[in-house]
């Protein structure tokens, strides 16, 4: 008797992981390196540094840091066609934080 991928996950996993599985998917779904959002966009580094006034080696070297300025991150955001937003979060209150 075959089964289905379907049918073997939810009779081998609990409800409870399933949805602990399911929320640490979605995360990571929304979790994105800057190379990796420039690269979901199918964009060259060439391609996003001519829109954010920088060399291609800036951006390679934006891309690799793990500390960034706002400002650097708002341009290179800005440079895939986005925006930038801060928010800071206190347990489950969320402040989006502005620059005025």
């Amino acid at each position: 008797m075959n089964k289905t991928w379907k049918a073997l996950k939810q009779a081998s996993l609990s409800g409870e992981a399933r949805a602990r599985i399911s929320a640490r998917v979605q995360k990571a779904l929304e979790e994105r390196t800057l190379k990796a959002l420039r690269q979901e966009l199918e964009l060259t580094q060439n391609q996003v540094s001519e829109a954010a006034s920088m060399t291609q080696s800036e951006l390679s070297r934006v891309e690799g840091r793990e500390d960034h300025l706002t400002s650097t991150l708002r341009r290179y955001v800005e440079a895939l066609g986005g925006k930038l937003e801060v928010t800071a979060v206190f347990g489950k209150r969320r402040v989006k934080l502005t620059d005025a």
